[in-house]
């Protein structure tokens, strides 16, 4: 069974950090791009992260440049969302997803494999 399951969601005081986990099973991890989404109550999900297959490549919205960082371990099939210096403008149910496009994840409407959300709260 194709499954993708986030952890490590909660609360947290503005400025805090936070380390999401993306664990992913039922196919090849390596052959797959993986990027990280989130939705906030009444927007539309968006994309804040995504690290390729092959070389690593990583590439991030504006809104997180320099305060997230995703990285992957394979040997675990997981990747991670490092968060730094939280605002309560992050507060939103944070995704993964897996697209076999492979060298980088497409935009959330043409990815198939998602995993169930994890919600991060940022207090001011």
């Amino acid at each position: 069974e194709v499954q993708l399951v986030e952890s490590g969601g909660g609360l947290v005081q503005a400025g805090g950090s936070l380390r999401l986990s993306c664990s992913a099973s039922g196919f090849i991890f390596d052959d797959y791009a993986i990027g990280w989404f989130r939705q906030a109550p009444g927007k539309e999900r968006e994309g804040v992260s995504a690290i390729s297959n092959s070389d690593g490549g990583r590439n991030y919205a504006d809104s997180v440049k320099g305060r997230f960082t995703i990285s992957k371990d394979r040997a675990k099939n997981t990747v991670y969302l490092q968060m730094n210096s939280l605002k309560p403008e992050d507060t939103a149910v944070y995704y993964c997803a897996a697209d076999p496009y492979g060298s980088s994840c497409r935009p959330w409407r043409y990815l198939e494999i998602w995993g169930q959300g994890t919600l991060v709260t940022v207090s001011s």
